[in-house]
């Protein structure tokens, strides 16, 4: 949003630099992006040099037939000659003069010169050069008559700062100048003065005939009518917000409705009256397949959900967004209806969306524009319509649906201190809500102006209104207040721990969907009205969508896949609601020592003991799959994936169930330590994971790490036997183990397996 400084000033004061305002904006309202200037800059008197001529002479040019040669009246003591090159004036017109030494918009130094053989001691202006409209097609003749020599600047804005605000779609309101004006004046703690806007005496009462078909996207449809327009160019003044604010002036009707909307934010549409068929307006869906020409000169075809403006025969326009062609007003309207309506925002945010249309008023229509306004809009379209177009006003009729009501909201004040961190005596409180036009009863119940009920809907929305305004008034410091500064619960802690320990084994976290097409189990829950196929499941397991991304990476030409994934599963309970579970599941390259390994190493962070156990269960390899106590870990079955891949999934909630309360880690121990390979002959029922554990308790404290690195079954372990390698390390946190110390662990350990297990040590 441009806002013009001038404009800005018709309706608050603002007596301060205007870097200091830029500043307060930021804090508090919205970024400003940049400041702008248009047109002359006032610097070193350069203002002095423009001033009020009359030209006394105009004739042609002795030596040129396309100059004009004029003697002109700038209020000093003789006249001066000037060459011009435009012919749109003559002698008596009264004119826009800069002198030699102004410096003109686009930086160019005015000098006397010779054209042609003549001196030209100075230059007669045209809107362009002024930066006060689009016309350089001739000469700026000023209609109001001011004495030669007047300074430039007190009949026209030559010049103007424009502040460049970036708002953000929750604030509508400050999608015009008088919205700005408000915040300002609470800022600056200014007067805001009234809406502008003030009906003139009608020159009638005519019917205006006005159906709307549609009250609840179309809430309120004011139209008025006007007779004898004049249709012409804006006046300087006009044109020069126009600009400012980033919109090209067109024609005087056009233009006062694109003022208004930028003075006050709500929208506004003219129609040539004369070519509405029946002379009424029907405010309607639009009819399959409807097509309309609108301004923009695009044909475009309408369905049953967008919402026309239509007279008796066909849509004339797209409601919120753009008029249509065949109705505009142009040079030979002299009747004009005035639109000024209220409009339900996300059907217009669709209808934009669907025809790829977009337009300054759409931009405010899908926002939420105060319902409100369209009265205010109309009284001020109205009254510059009459002064700037000669418009007699005709008729008006204003048709009202169901209008949204005002919200109100419990506020207390100690809760705003609270949250705020910066304590805020109430009755300022109560100021500061009141200046922004909330209304506050004396048992703080707040009513919320029309043009802030889409935003503020709750208590922390005023504690916020109140915290911005005070925003630079915060000092460096933190809050006292200890409930900010919160702390990790101690399972979201230990779900941290799991996801740093994947990390460390070389995992790289994945989200995926929550909604799935199939899951396994029969009983899963179904959305009844699902977005489409893909998503109408509530997924009670993690692996299958990991198998799927870890499909995708293969696809594009990714190694080395391992993936994590901690979210939430979705289990039936016999109720509504289903059970939602923490679940943690993996998948790596490396088949299933990989995806052990893993499972190991979170068990070892948490401090809890791993005990697999065969099992099977899809998509796993039948014989290469175990469970342990919180859940399963495999190498994926042949054909899941390509290659051999490894998996895991667990129960978190039961994972951390035997989770020591506090986790105690050893010192390193900086002794060396002794390695040695048993292999020992088993029947072949006997699970390798009893053979380790069974080794461990009987080594004693000295066995720091005991692992199966090999299974052998051949001709030389007779049939219904397996020989299980074990990977034997020792280590004493006190000294360094001998030989001797070796051997008698491991004859330990061969004692207690072969009492055990009938195990016999291989050679």
């Amino acid at each position: 949003m441009r806002v013009p400084l001038s404009w800005l000033r018709e309706y608050v004061e603002v007596d301060l630099p205007l870097q200091s305002l830029v500043e307060r904006l930021t804090i508090s309202t919205a970024m400003v992006q940049r400041v702008l200037h248009r047109g002359v800059v006032d610097t070193n008197g350069n203002l002095g040099l423009y001033r009020v001529g009359h030209v006394v002479e105009a004739g042609k040019h002795p030596n040129a037939d396309r100059l004009q040669l004029c003697l002109v009246d700038v209020g000093e003591a003789e006249h001066r000659q000037i060459v011009c090159g435009a012919w749109n004036f003559g002698a008596g017109a009264t004119v826009a003069v800069a002198l030699p030494g102004a410096v003109l918009p686009g930086g160019q130094r005015l000098e006397r010169a010779k054209l042609r053989g003549e001196t030209s001691d100075g230059m007669i202006l045209s809107e362009r050069e002024l930066e006060l409209g689009p016309d350089d097609g001739g000469i700026l003749v000023l209609a109001e008559a001011a004495a030669p020599g007047t300074p430039l600047g007190e009949v026209l804005p030559l010049g103007d700062e424009v502040i460049e605000l970036e708002t953000t779609p929750n604030r509508p309101d400050l999608l015009s100048v008088y919205g700005v004006a408000r915040e300002v004046a609470t800022l600056l703690d200014r007067e805001l003065a009234p809406p502008p806007g003030q009906d003139p005496e009608p020159a009638g009462t005519g019917p205006v005939d006005v159906r709307v078909e549609d009250l609840q996207a179309c809430p309120r449809y004011l139209g008025r009518t006007f007779e004898g327009v004049r249709v012409g160019p804006s006046p300087p003044w006009l044109t020069a917000r126009l600009l400012g604010a980033g919109m090209r002036p067109i024609s005087n009707v056009v233009d006062v409705t694109n003022y208004v909307m930028l003075a006050l934010g709500s929208p506004l549409h003219a129609f040539d009256r004369t070519k509405l068929a029946g002379g009424c307006i029907v405010v309607r869906r639009a009819v399959g397949g409807e097509e309309i020409a609108t301004l923009d000169g695009a044909l475009r075809r309408l369905d049953a959900r967008d919402l026309v403006i239509a007279d008796a025969e066909r849509a004339v326009g797209i409601a919120g967004l753009m008029g249509g062609l065949e109705t505009e007003v142009g040079s030979e309207t002299t009747e004009v209806l005035l639109e000024a309506a209220s409009f339900e925002p996300i059907g217009i945010l669709r209808t934009s969306e669907r025809l790829g249309l977009r337009s300054e008023a759409s931009n405010r229509w899908e926002k939420g524009v105060d319902p409100l306004a369209a009265g205010q809009a109309a009284r001020l379209a109205t009254e510059l319509l009459a002064r700037l177009a000669g418009a007699r006003w005709a008729g008006h009729v204003d048709v009202l649906g169901d209008l949204p009501g005002r919200p109100v909201v419990r506020f207390r004040p100690p809760r705003a201190d609270e949250l705020i961190g910066l304590e805020t005596p109430p009755d300022e409180q109560r100021r500061l809500l009141e200046r922004l036009g909330f209304d506050v009863q004396d048992d703080w119940q707040v009513t919320v102006p029309t043009w802030r009920a889409r935003d503020v809907a709750r208590e922390v929305d005023l504690v916020e209104e109140v915290a911005r305004l005070r925003l630079d008034e915060v000092p460096y410091t933190l809050p006292a207040r200890r409930a900010m500064f919160g702390r990790l619960t101690t399972e979201q802690e230990l779900r941290r721990t799991c996801e740093d320990v994947l990390v460390g084994c070389g995992f790289f976290e994945a989200y995926t969907p929550s909604l799935v097409g199939t899951d396994e189990r029969s009983d899963a829950l179904r959305l009844p009205e699902p977005q489409s196929a893909e998503q109408a499941v509530l997924r009670t397991r993690i692996l299958p969508a990991l198998a799927e991304a870890a499909r995708h990476n293969l696809a594009v030409g990714n190694t080395q896949i391992a993936l994590f994934e901690l979210a939430r599963v979705y289990l039936p309970s016999g109720e509504q609601l289903p059970e939602e579970r923490w679940h943690l599941a993996g998948i790596t390259e490396g088949g299933f020592a990989r995806a052990k390994g893993a499972v190991e190493a979170l068990h070892s962070a948490l401090q809890l003991a791993a005990r697999f156990e065969r099992a099977e269960r899809a998509p796993f390899h039948p014989g290469k799959t175990a469970a342990f106590g919180a859940g399963i870990v495999g190498e994926l079955a042949p054909g899941v994936l390509d290659g051999a891949w490894g998996g895991f999934e667990l129960d978190l909630a039961t994972l951390l169930a035997g989770v020591p309360e506090r986790i105690e880690y050893e010192d390193v121990i900086t002794y060396p330590a002794l390695r040695q390979d048993l292999a020992f002959v088993v029947d072949e029922a006997v699970a390798a994971g009893d053979l380790v554990e069974a080794a461990r308790q009987a080594g004693g404290p000295d066995v720091r790490r005991l692992r199966v690195f090999d299974v052998y079954r051949g001709e030389q372990i007779p049939v219904g036997r397996k020989s299980v390698a074990l990977a034997l390390e020792l280590q004493s946190p006190e000294r360094t183990l001998s030989d001797d110390d070796a051997a008698r662990v491991r004859s330990t350990i061969e004692v207690a397996l072969r009492e055990r297990f009938g195990a016999e040590l291989r050679a």
